[in-house]
């Protein structure tokens, strides 16, 4: 729960874009379309994960503006995007995240020094600090994050308002007027916090969103992130996350977050078939040891080729592939997941067909260690112990 108060504070975060007048916008480099049309191939080859091409021209944007956040924090946004297939793997690109995310809010905090009515500086110091905070989040550092996830309200209530001058600020005020009402209605514990926050408005917030789309530019594939993610597991709107999926699939082929998420969608949409083909080239890129394609994308792309398999009969592959899900999870220490628990199941109905009752008493009892008395899975391996005891 407290993970979901964290993301809020991030995602709230971002409704900072806005200047203080048209007039000023030229003083502002979020609202430069020179420098748009300047760095749009480096964003691209970002979300492409295409990292060293992306940087050179973020460098380009730190030899130029030097004194300015916003190239610190596109650095700190191409370290966020090299962390995100496995957020949850200790690695240096963690302190390097935050370094260059602490240069954003030094930079941003020397305008406010020169001007303390900079929107601009007042922009990045929420988001770096929203990120910041989401980053303490997945790690689990509460203190850390919950400060963090507080400075970034203090600069987001300094800037509220002028929220129709930029499609930019839709994408912090979509999120809001989503999840804050999603977050009251999912937690009610955290009712009281939220009641501080101005009244959501979830449909409101999808159309911010959806508007984001199609007009932003800095905040358009994040929208699209939020949006493919909203309609896919909150709303179950299953084929439209599908279409934005294969979406921002084909326009980032390379993206294995994108990549994966696509075979997913199409798995959860009953496209078997195409589900087992995308995932074969996802392995195909693990074994090949491609930027970004690591354990959990072969866990993904392994069961749902094992499932293809296992509905055509074939069940030496199926269980060859639900191995493989078992050992890319061993891998990261990550016994809860549902793909390596389905996996040890469906290998455990197996052997006891063949009668291997110990190692499939090994499976059931590591479904149970990981499951909780009343969840299907644990009652479905407590049904097969007792199997095993009346066929031995």
């Amino acid at each position: 729960m407290k993970k979901y108060l964290l993301l809020f504070f991030c995602i709230t975060a971002l409704n900072t874009g806005q200047a203080q007048s048209p007039n000023d916008s030229t003083k502002y480099l979020l609202l430069d379309m020179a420098l748009q049309l300047q760095i749009t191939d480096a964003i691209d080859d970002m979300y492409n994960f295409d990292f060293r091409k992306a940087e050179v021209e973020f460098n380009w944007m730190r030899y130029n503006y030097p004194e300015h956040p916003l190239p610190y924090f596109l650095f700190g946004i191409s370290t966020w995007w090299q962390m995100m297939p496995n957020l949850d793997k200790e690695t240096p690109l963690g302190d390097e995240f935050l370094a260059y995310m602490d240069q954003a809010i030094e930079k941003a905090e020397n305008m406010l020094d020169v001007n303390e009515d900079n929107m601009e500086a007042e922009f990045f110091l929420a988001g770096a600090y929203g990120f910041v905070g989401r980053y303490h989040s997945e790690k689990h550092n509460w203190g850390k994050a919950t400060n963090a996830g507080r400075l970034a309200l203090k600069y987001l209530n300094e800037i509220r308002g002028n929220e129709d001058f930029s499609p930019e600020i839709l994408f912090g005020d979509g999120l809001f007027n989503y999840y804050s009402v999603y977050i009251k209605e999912t937690y009610p514990l955290l009712r009281p916090v939220l009641a501080f926050f101005p009244k959501g408005d979830k449909e409101l917030g999808i159309e911010q969103l959806e508007k984001v789309t199609t007009n932003a530019f800095y905040t358009r594939m994040e929208a699209i992130y939020f949006l493919m993610r909203i309609k896919a597991f909150d709303m179950n709107e299953t084929f439209e996350a599908l279409r934005l999926s294969e979406y921002i699939y084909e326009k980032y082929p390379n993206n294995s977050y994108f990549h994966r998420f696509y075979a997913r969608m199409l798995y959860s949409a009953g496209q078997y078939k195409e589900a087992a083909s995308v995932s074969q080239e996802i392995l195909n890129r693990v074994v090949a040891k491609q930027t970004g394609y690591e354990e959990i994308s072969g866990r993904y792309a392994a069961f749902f080729l094992a499932h293809d398999y296992r509905s055509s009969n074939n069940w030496p592959a199926a269980e060859r592939y639900y191995q493989m899900v078992i050992d890319y999870t061993e891998n990261i220490n990550d016994s809860e997941s549902g793909y390596y628990l389905y996996s040890q199941l469906y290998l455990a109905e197996r052997e006891i067909e063949r009668a291997e009752y110990e190692p499939a008493l090994e499976r059931i009892d590591i479904i149970r260690d990981n499951t909780k008395r009343k969840e299907s899975l644990n009652e479905r391996a407590r049904e097969l112990k007792k199997e095993v005891r009346r066929k031995r």
